[in-house]
């Protein structure tokens, strides 16, 4: 997520300059808002470093590590002071390493885990945060942290599984391109100029690919330049809210893979919505903080307005149901959950059963798209081989003639 620098209030009157991890300018801007801060200014940051005290972060697989490490710790019975010694002395020298130095101290000061945490945004997300925070107010912060951990495995189970299968279609992607760059620009002109010295009789096809060829070398700086003009213009504009809205808009709308974003985005929602709701957040703020996890702006204004008719008390799978992108198995099982008291429950087998079509979908992306790539590129440079070579062996049968 694209990360914001934001001037902000605090209640006791301090003014304090933050960064933040949020989908939109507009969303971060609610979240500080909700929680008291008055925002004065909120800029994107094009580039992040190691500044302040929100610079850095962590991989995924290094937050669990350490998320693991504290609460074996805490189920130890260790003082929380004893416990971030013990994580200090184990923790490589870094940005991380300060900052749990900081937090050390914040905590040897007076204060609470969950506020000292939440001063490092970028190591800590609001979600983590609320977590610990809840588990501090209810004493249970090791089933707290514990039920944090599973949700992150079970996310960066299902991430792992989508990297996996888009990694070799886009590796073909870039092999198929690559490769007929390299005949369009190098070896079509230098057969063309092969021919033009026999003054060959060229096959229909060939004069064409030959035309193009050399098209393409005559126009390459052009090319070059409208490409780079073209991907600067759209990530422009996918920098306003209103470009990327649209862009947003236009994923869903793509043939398969838009309901496949949809039930990816639907499925780390729930999980969330699920995992906060057990930590004992209400509802409404517990949707006002998995809403960040779809990561798409047209979802998020359906969820916003999901919001506020829950706010005007209205039911929760009913005000899902107006949303228009929840599948009735699955409004059927959060009314359930809803009537019979086990609401994150039902969201749990919610987010299961679309993590199974989410699979599903990925096992049939991978089935089919590997073998019509393959083909596609088998004809695409074949064609260009053979109608590079064909002249040659008409000239060969002329001789044999």
């Amino acid at each position: 997520m694209p990360t914001f620098s934001c001037k902000i209030g605090t209640s006791d009157g301090r003014v304090v300059e933050r960064q933040f991890e949020a989908v939109s300018s507009s969303m971060l801007r609610e979240q500080l808002e909700e929680q008291g801060f008055y925002v004065f200014r909120i800029r994107r940051r094009v580039l992040s470093g190691l500044a302040g005290s929100g610079g850095g972060r962590w991989t995924s697989r290094r937050f669990l590590s350490f998320n693991q490490e504290f609460l074996v710790l805490l189920k130890a019975g260790l003082p929380i002071l004893q416990i971030f010694d013990t994580l200090i002395e184990r923790q490589e020298p870094g940005a991380m390493l300060d900052v749990l130095r900081s937090i050390r101290e914040e905590v040897k000061g007076g204060s609470s885990l969950s506020d000292a945490m939440g001063k490092f945004p970028r190591f800590f997300p609001y979600l983590y945060v609320a977590s610990i925070r809840a588990g501090e107010r209810t004493g249970d912060l090791p089933v707290t942290l514990a039920r944090y951990i599973e949700y992150q495995k079970r996310l960066e189970a299902i991430k792992a599984r989508v990297r996996n299968a888009t990694f070799y279609p886009m590796l073909l992607t870039i092999a198929v391109v690559a490769v007929v760059l390299f005949l369009m620009l190098y070896v079509v002109p230098s057969f063309s100029q092969i021919y033009a010295d026999a003054k060959v009789e060229l096959p229909f096809l060939t004069r064409v690919l030959i035309t193009v060829a050399n098209g393409m070398v005559g126009a390459l700086p052009l090319l070059i330049a409208g490409v780079v003009l073209a991907a600067v213009l759209v990530r422009s504009a996918l920098l306003t809210e209103k470009g990327a809205f649209l862009f947003d808009r236009f994923k869903l709308k793509v043939p398969f893979f838009g309901a496949l974003l949809t039930e990816y985005a639907l499925l780390s929602f729930c999980r969330t919505l699920g995992t906060i709701l057990l930590s004992g957040v209400p509802i409404v703020q517990a949707l006002q903080m998995a809403r960040g996890t779809l990561n798409n702006r047209v979802l998020e204004s359906a969820i916003v307005a999901a919001i506020r008719r829950v706010e005007e008390g209205m039911g929760l799978s009913e005000s899902f149901e107006r949303c228009g992108f929840f599948p009735n198995i699955a409004l059927r099982m959060i009314g359930v959950g809803e009537k019979g008291g086990s609401l994150p429950d039902m969201l749990a087998d919610v987010a299961d059963y679309y993590e199974t079509e989410v699979e599903r979908r990925l096992d049939r992306l991978t089935t089919m798209i590997e073998p019509v790539m393959m083909a596609s590129m088998g004809l695409l440079i074949g064609g260009i081989v053979v109608a590079m070579y064909f002249p040659i062996f008409q000239l060969a049968g002329t001789v044999g003639g």
